[in-house]
């Protein structure tokens, strides 16, 4: 039986698992260039590992939620932290690029184990209807919460100890987070097409569906604009933003270089996405999702273009952060509700898992073609505005979805 809250033992448990995946996965931007500089490596060497880890994440999305599905969602979770942990290990004895890439196959899955595609569907199978949106929004939220201190801490850890440590740290963290799972229990299917749906059928159900297919090309600019931001921005502020004045806000307040800034600016962006992730959970209870989708995906091809055609400045970049903050993951529990309305609820994971392979693959292109345009180029300009194109294109094809019920007896 459903419980009837908002705040159940499934929500709290699944957000603290997403929130520390989450920091540690956002913080990778900030190891950019001390890894570089270590090495002796271009920039694009390190990205690749990022982007291949994004990859992997979306191949593994929806193997774990089939995982999940049919083995049970904790022990999906526990197999992902323990391929996240290893991986982070791994790569902090890694010295070659190639090691590096390898391992990096290992986070993906992890992050895929201990993300959005396993943590959203118990969530959404164990909220009631009136609060589904909601709650969906709560979980997302919490992985921007992550967000919020996973880069400043690998920051100020980096200043105590070796980039290798920080590494290990963090897979200690990864491994702690299972601490919470006995919370997360979710209520079996327990409607009569629910059960008697395959998971063969469900899938022929959406890939006949144009619907799904709008959905699942939408989601690309997502994870294109994220990822690149994600890995790239801390190291474009560093070195493309202007000087912070000695006696401005930002240097009383203790940010005093760019490269403090750039850490700083993803910690404002996961900040500001908590309010924009709960304000899109409460919108889904009350509008079209698609045209809430679409909204998003044209204020964030706006507020880009607006970025990257002004003088870059410490006052920008914050600005820039709050802005796009606000619009980071409200993405989320808009395409998952989406997903979950028209095609259920029993296969949700899986069906969720297949649309965000799209977005990972919009990841891996823009963590890696950042990298790759930046040693050809010397800056991020032209990558920038590839993602304003892509944007675009998200916020007009998400116009004709269908958003109805399609009834699985029909499948």
């Amino acid at each position: 039986m459903k419980d009837a809250r908002l705040v159940t033992p499934v929500l709290v448990a699944g957000s603290v698992v997403l929130m520390l995946s989450f920091a540690v996965r956002a913080s990778f931007g900030v190891f950019q260039i001390p890894i570089a500089e270590d090495f002796g490596w271009p920039r694009a060497d390190f990205s690749l590992a990022i982007a291949i880890q994004n990859l992997a994440w979306g191949i593994g999305q929806p193997i774990f939620g089939a995982i999940a599905e049919k083995m049970g969602d904790r022990r999906a979770i526990v197999l992902g932290a323990l391929l996240y942990a290893g991986g982070l290990v791994g790569s902090a004895y890694a010295t070659l690029p190639l090691q590096h890439q390898l391992l990096e196959v290992a986070v993906g899955f992890g992050v895929a184990g201990t993300g959005f595609g396993v943590i959203l569907a118990v969530v959404g199978r164990a909220a009631s209807a009136r609060h589904r949106s909601m709650a969906l929004a709560v979980a997302t939220a919490a992985g921007s919460a992550g967000q919020v201190f996973g880069a400043p801490l690998a920051q100020g850890l980096l200043s105590v100890m070796p980039w290798q440590s920080v590494f290990v740290v963090f897979a200690a963290v990864i491994l702690a987070s299972l601490a919470i799972l006995p919370l997360m229990r979710a209520p079996a299917p327990s409607g009569r097409a629910d059960l008697e749906q395959s998971l063969g059928e469900s899938l022929r159900l959406a890939f006949r569906d144009p619907s799904y297919t709008m959905i699942f090309l939408g989601f690309f600019s997502c994870g294109y604009q994220l990822a690149f931001i994600t890995a790239h921005f801390p190291a474009m502020v560093t070195e493309m933003c202007g000087t912070i004045a000695p006696g401005s806000t930002l240097a009383s307040l203790g940010v005093g270089t760019t490269s403090a800034l750039g850490a700083v600016s993803i910690s404002i962006i996961g900040l500001a996405n908590i309010a924009g992730t709960l304000a899109a959970g409460a919108l889904g209870n009350r509008f079209a999702r698609k045209y809430l989708l679409a909204g998003i995906y044209l204020a964030r091809t706006v507020v880009a273009a607006l970025f990257i055609m002004l003088p870059i400045t410490p006052a920008s970049v914050v600005l820039f952060s709050l802005v796009m903050g606000t619009l980071w993951l409200a993405t989320v529990p808009l395409t998952s509700g989406l997903i979950a309305h028209i095609y259920g609820l029993r296969y949700m994971g899986t069906l969720y898992g297949i649309v965000f392979f799209s977005h990972q693959l919009g990841s891996f292109l823009g963590v890696w073609l950042g990298g790759r345009m930046y040693d050809i180029t010397g800056d991020y300009t032209a990558v920038w505005w590839v993602g304003v194109g892509v944007g675009a294109f998200s916020a007009l094809i998400h116009l004709p979805v269908r958003e109805r019920v399609l009834d699985p007896a029909l499948a």
